[in-house]
């Protein structure tokens, strides 16, 4: 068995912004030479999360209603942990939306649904983000 690591740098301009990376993971997966395995992606970040979903504006609207519902940026003064950092809503964003994403590989292709894409929602954005890519198989 073969693994490949790769680190990826995005750059978020907003506060909270989901990014489509499929292709970026794909160029991984490409780099690795592995044709049958699994592809793990999750960021370097504890206020950011990586999922698998449908790339669609109108969804990407409603993940931002459902987390801001949740757990609403504002008032600072419910969190306990805004005393140094106004980011607390960020954290629990992230245990919401998850973590990681894994996804199989087939002939050297990730191996989606018909609309699943490899999606990276930052929750405390307007910084340099990286995500790791770790590809294992042969």
């Amino acid at each position: 068995m073969k693994s490949f690591r790769k680190e990826l740098h995005l750059k978020t301009g907003k506060r909270r912004e989901i990014q489509n990376i499929t292709g970026q993971v794909q160029e991984a997966v490409e780099e690795s030479g592995i044709q049958e395995g699994m592809v793990l992606v999750n960021p370097m970040n504890v206020t950011s999360s990586i999922f698998i979903n449908d790339d669609e504006e109108g969804l990407e609207k409603d993940f931002e209603i459902l987390v801001e519902k949740l757990a609403p940026e504002r008032p600072y003064s419910q969190y306990h942990h805004n005393v140094f950092e106004k980011n607390a809503d960020a954290h629990l964003k992230r245990c919401i939306m998850g973590r990681e994403a894994v996804c199989g590989l087939t002939k050297g292709r990730l191996d989606f649904g018909t609309w699943e894409q490899i999606l990276y929602y930052d929750f405390d954005g307007k910084k340099d983000a990286k995500v790791l890519v770790k590809v294992i198989g042969e």
